[in-house]
């Protein structure tokens, strides 16, 4: 994000967003056709932008890029693994998300790709349902927004706040690192005997 990675979401593990609807209304139509895209979005990466070395937490899902208008060249990639693609108009690529994966555009000119997470094949039914269950129950509380009218997911409110808090305690610690530390460590030891005592 602090490159400049920008995103608008067409659908996250439910519905399509209203904005999608209205916006795009052929790809969002076209996206609630195939069951096994859960999450989808139009995602820029800028010239110059840099996504750092990151893997994602949730394994039910693979990957999915198909380039749309992209510089078409070997400085604009994403590295997945150890392993290096670069975004090319019309072309498509799959990886597993939970791989350490990162991405430039050294290029002068922007990527436009659509992004999708789709179900990862599993064929344990009890692994796929409890798959199923949790993308409805985890993800869908992650659900952000393209407009202030749309709604936003429990877990990305709960963030919202606890980024507050930390930019607080960032602040404090910046005007005074002794005692940024001192209550670091008096709130630790303070939670370790609310649960042991």
């Amino acid at each position: 994000f602090k490159t400049g990675w920008k995103r608008f979401y067409l659908k996250w593990y439910g519905e399509s967003h209203p904005s999608a609807m209205t916006l795009c209304p052929r790809t969002t139509e076209l996206l609630a056709g195939i069951g096994t895209v859960k999450a989808a979005m139009f995602a820029t990466l800028p010239p110059g932008a840099k996504l750092v070395r990151h893997r994602d937490p949730y394994a039910g899902s693979f990957r999915y890029h198909l380039g749309l208008d992209t510089p078409n060249d070997d400085g604009c990639y994403i590295d997945v693994d150890g392993e290096k693609y670069s975004w090319r108009d019309g072309e498509g690529v799959v990886f597993d998300e939970t791989y350490i994966h990162y991405a430039e555009n050294s290029t002068d000119q922007q990527r436009v790709i659509l992004f999708c997470d789709v179900e990862r094949p599993l064929w344990f039914a009890p692994v796929r349902w409890l798959n199923r269950w949790f993308g409805k129950a985890v993800m869908t509380a992650a659900a952000t927004q393209n407009l202030e009218s749309e709604p936003i997911g429990g877990l990305n409110k709960f963030f919202f706040h606890f980024y507050q808090v930390r930019l607080k305690a960032k602040a404090f610690k910046a005007r005074s690192r002794t005692g940024y530390y001192v209550l670091k460590w008096v709130l630790i030891l303070g939670i370790l005997g609310a649960i042991f005592i």
